[in-house]
């Protein structure tokens, strides 16, 4: 056979040095020594039938293996029996590694954040101490990408809760919600029946929030975790401002305090409950602006509400 230039001992000695170290598996069925010189490709045995020892035959001058040596040509370390696999021995002084457990899948972070969002909502005892408990919480990836927190607007005493989606460009420069083109527009919706978010007495008053505080980028949709994420501060903020009337500005709004998937066109003008408050849900005044057509509709919707609130009534529908 020709020599290599490999020891045995050697080889050996390295071999149970990979063990202590925790390697268990091989990368190919023969072991390969890649300290040393690459061995020179073996001849194909011959195998052509001779007369003198009848059928073909492999050479047999390959020295026998080892006492103990596994199939494959690798000895198997000291004490090893025989088909049994060997497991790693640690370092002197050192105590034996244990296999790695078996851990459950990771919980989903939205739902660590969920139920955070439920603790800080449920701590605060005031709507400054809720301000606080949001402006403060940082599960929700909006809040990085927002520059400020817009949490409210108007009397916190007043009976009517106008509850929109979400800020715009114009809200999150401000920091308070509806203050661009479709706040605007809403102003002048509330003063048609008598109501204005500067009034003084509550019953003239409004209180206006969003179901989200932050902007979303390019005012896109808000996503299914960001909204199940932040409702809990929503419905507190409903119990800590008690109004006795709310009306859900737009489809966001709608479907997550009604928890529906119904759209807006087929829930508008109808009354329904909130946490055991009557809620009107109707067209976002952002939808109007698109869309003057649907001025009409959302006009009796606010009739409908200054009815309930036992508002006089408005002489006509505002203009545009």
């Amino acid at each position: 056979m020709q020599d290599t230039g490999s020891d045995y001992h050697a080889d050996l000695a390295m071999l149970e040095w990979l063990i202590e170290l925790g390697v268990d598996e091989a990368s190919s069925e023969d072991p390969v020594c890649r300290y040393g010189p690459a061995p020179a490709p073996q001849a194909a045995p011959d195998l052509t039938p001779d007369p003198a020892h009848g059928p073909a035959y492999a050479p047999s001058d390959a020295p026998a293996a080892p006492a103990g040596a596994r199939q494959g040509g690798a000895p198997a370390p000291a004490g090893t029996a025989r088909g049994a696999t060997p497991t790693a021995r640690a370092p002197a002084g050192r105590p034996p590694v244990a296999a790695p457990e078996i851990r459950r899948a990771a919980e989903d972070p939205a739902e660590e954040q969920i139920r955070a969002a439920r603790a800080a909502a449920g701590a605060a005892v005031s709507l400054d101490g809720l301000a606080a408990a949001l402006a403060a919480f940082d599960g929700c990836a909006l809040k990085r990408g927002a520059r400020t927190t817009v949490f409210a607007d108007g009397n916190p005493a007043a009976r009517l809760m106008v509850i929109g989606e979400a800020p715009g460009r114009e809200e999150d420069a401000a920091g308070r919600p509806f203050v661009g083109r479709s706040g605007q527009l809403l102003d002048l919706m509330l003063s048609a029946i008598g109501l204005s978010r500067r009034a003084e007495d509550p019953a003239q008053a409004v209180y206006i929030t969003n179901v989200l505080p932050w902007r979303p980028p390019q005012n896109r949709d808000p996503s299914s975790d960001e909204i199940a994420m932040l409702t809990p501060f929503l419905h507190r903020h409903i119990a800590l401002a008690r109004p006795e009337v709310l009306l859900l500005m737009g489809r966001t709004a709608a479907s997550t305090l009604l928890g529906t998937a119904t759209g807006i066109t087929r829930l508008r003008g109808t009354w329904a409950e909130v946490d055991g408050l009557p809620a009107m849900p109707t067209f976002h005044p952002a939808a109007l602006l698109r869309n003057p057509l649907q001025k009409r509709p959302v006009w009796a919707d606010l009739l409908a509400v200054a009815e309930r609130m036992g508002l006089p009534a408005a002489p006509a529908r505002p203009g545009p």
